[in-house]
């Protein structure tokens, strides 16, 4: 399902027990200096990362400071991130010229200790080619280096590396407890372009051997994914960006089920099989 870019109002875009993806939850809330911003989910741990601006963030009594070093967009500077407890109460406080504020969550029962995810402990990887037009960066906000420290919540970035090509391909899915050979995972996609006149196209194949759906993208689109095989792709001249959230159903790593069709292509495309190991 795509979600057209629009003024959100700092209401949840994907809202507890959303219909598409009832294992995710998201909200992008934009504040001005000095402003702040009071939220709580219950049945959701959530993630608080600034797409732009520096925030403080206090969940519980529990504070941490100057969260945030981007400034014009995604693509100047690193992410950062501040994990908060299921239903736990969180304020997010402005403290540059303005800020905004992605806030990923995942449907989980326990209560866990909140923390922060400062720039030293990201966890990269990046893989593809220029010749396949497949190469990207990943950057993990709650990734395998956080496994113990969270319940099912997978949190990244991910940006093409250079001008066009193709991402989230071969083209997988994840939509079926079936281990070990794939997982349930929803998965929600927030995409920025640069320049951001700049655009792209969602496939969403549900069904091997049945024509899917294509969405175009625009700088704000979201994409929902409950069901079925979703490779994109950027136009030439124009880099992309997808904020990620994964919640998963029974476990937090993911296992991706690849299309038949497609899979001998992993073989292919440099650092695929490192790629696939840090959804974990």
């Amino acid at each position: 399902m795509h979600i057209a870019p629009h003024d959100n109002h700092n209401k949840p875009i994907v809202d507890a027990d959303d219909p598409t993806v009832p294992l995710n939850y998201f909200n992008i809330v934009k504040l001005t200096q000095d402003q702040s911003f009071d939220y709580q989910v219950p049945g959701y741990e959530t993630c608080i990362v600034p797409a732009t601006g520096t925030v403080d963030v206090d969940v519980e009594g529990v504070g941490f400071a100057a969260l945030g070093n981007r400034g014009v967009d995604v693509w100047d500077g690193e992410p950062e991130g501040v994990y908060v407890p299921v239903g736990a109460k969180a304020r997010i406080t402005c403290t540059s010229a303005a800020t905004e504020v992605f806030i990923a969550g995942a449907r989980y029962d326990k209560v866990l200790a909140p923390f922060d995810v400062r720039v030293a402990e990201l966890d990269k990887v990046q893989y593809g080619s220029d010749d396949t037009k497949t190469h990207r960066k990943i950057k993990h906000i709650l990734g395998q280096q956080q496994h113990d420290k969270v319940g099912r919540l997978l949190v990244s970035e991910l940006f093409t590396v250079g001008q066009g090509g193709w991402s989230g391909f071969p083209a997988h899915k994840h939509d079926t407890d079936n281990l070990p050979h794939e997982t349930r995972h929803d998965e929600t996609y927030n995409f920025r372009f640069r320049p951001n006149h700049g655009s792209g196209v969602q496939i969403l194949q549900r069904e091997e051997g049945k024509p899917g759906d294509a969405y175009q993208l625009m700088d704000g689109s979201t994409i929902c994914i409950d069901k079925g095989y979703h490779p994109c792709a950027v136009m030439p001249g124009y880099e992309m960006y997808y904020f990620t959230i994964l919640g998963g159903l029974s476990q937090r790593s993911l296992v991706q089920y690849f299309q038949p069709t497609h899979a001998y292509q992993i073989e292919t495309i440099p650092g695929i099989k490192d790629m696939v190991a840090k959804f974990k």
